[in-house]
């Protein structure tokens, strides 16, 4: 069986890429970094580390790599002739590379009518929804129609701390032991992919907003309020009884809203919020503050890990989520000349004053509650 994986990177090698492989898929991984794609190609294997202390190595075999700004072509014959499309490039790639998907499905169609499907692995909401959206910007009306009976998009939630690293084999990744791949199934065409690891449910919405109000919430609220008080690293901050309070309270506002959204059990989520406390102390893994809270614009977005759980708590639990706001603050206040949205934002602090920049940024109604409560937990930072 064939895998088409776009995203050869450190998540695509060490989560996506390495799922696959254990379920005895050739893998093409599609990439534009030329020293990448030739190494996969000269040694068409590379191993994955646990980061625990066992460090179990694991070897992900017949591996090839295709560059796709020298060689489109090979990219267009790889998706005519592949079982599975997956992606791991991040969320503002997924338009740059919907063209040259329209390109291949085009040319599979017009040789075989055997279903796919194209799953985005990002750490976003509705990622393949979007994915297809841009696909099919590149089609006929025609096209259209018969490629939405054979090609599917499953919308996908993935979990994996896959840290920022520099290992002396440049196909070497170490990740987390820890993961989770859930895909949506009714959007599935044709069989159901069989992939050891991967999750199917038939609505993903609980286990995407799940993921992304406690793993990556948790994450923000680490980096941002660990960056305000100079630390440097993931697990220097999670060390210190101070940010451990923050974090567990934030958690534990937005697992309420998620309660009351979802119906999820207590108990079984508060279980879910310690083993992702947990993730974030591993020693094995160190994750610079400055990595985890890059592109701070996007994350105080209205969907995204901050303002959403906090504005559910407000709308369900009706309190004031304290710890959420104080997050929300540290990330307005954010400063980083090397993040291009973290140099853009304190800009617009600079012309507009931070309670106007939320409004603008989150789309918050300008008499939105979360406001002043996000505005005076950001004079109580400021005053620390």
């Amino acid at each position: 069986m064939l895998a088409v994986h776009f995203g050869a990177g450190n998540i695509g090698r060490g989560f996506i890429g390495a799922l696959l492989s254990k379920s005895d898929f050739t893998i093409n991984f599609v990439d534009v970094n030329k020293d990448v794609i030739d190494a996969l190609n000269e040694k068409q294997q590379y191993k994955v580390v646990l980061a625990d202390e066992n460090k179990e190595e694991l070897l992900v075999k017949n591996v090839s790599g295709i560059n796709s700004l020298a060689n489109p072509e090979q990219v267009i014959e790889a998706i005519e002739k592949a079982d599975i499309v997956t992606t791991a490039v991040g969320p503002n790639v997924l338009p740059i590379i919907a063209e040259i998907i329209a390109k291949g499905l085009t040319q599979r169609k017009s040789i075989t009518d055997r279903p796919l499907n194209i799953i985005a692995c990002e750490n976003m909401i509705g990622a393949s929804t979007l994915l297809k959206e841009k696909v099919f910007e590149h089609l006929t009306d025609q096209e259209q129609a018969e490629f939405v009976k054979l090609y599917g998009f499953p919308d996908s939630a993935v979990d994996r701390i896959v840290p920022n690293q520099v290992n002396e084999d440049l196909l070497t990744v170490s990740v987390e032991p820890y993961y989770e791949w859930i895909v949506e199934d009714t959007e599935i065409k044709g069989n159901k992919p069989a992939i050891d690891g991967l999750t199917y449910v038939n609505d993903l919405t609980p286990y995407i907003e799940r993921k992304l109000f406690t793993v990556n919430t948790g994450h923000a609220v680490a980096a941002y309020l660990g960056h305000f008080l100079d630390y440097k690293t993931i697990k220097e901050a999670m060390d210190t009884e101070l940010i451990q309070d923050w974090v567990k309270g934030a958690l534990n506002e937005s697992g309420e809203a998620l309660i009351h959204m979802y119906q999820f059990e207590k108990e079984n989520h508060q279980a879910y919020i310690t083993k992702i406390l947990n993730r974030f102390v591993n020693p094995y893994i160190s994750d610079e503050v400055t990595r985890v809270g890059r592109g701070p614009i996007r994350k105080l977005g209205g969907n995204d890990r901050l303002i959403r759980p906090a504005s559910l708590y407000l709308e369900k639990v009706k309190k004031e989520p304290i710890y959420l706001a104080q997050a929300i603050a540290a990330a307005l206040m954010y400063k980083n000349d090397q993040d291009e949205e973290a140099v853009t934002l304190q800009q617009q602090v600079e012309e507009k004053g931070y309670e106007q920049t939320l409004r603008e940024i989150s789309g918050l109604s300008g008499d939105h509650p979360l406001i002043p409560v996000v505005m005076n937990q950001l004079e109580q930072l400021k005053n620390k």
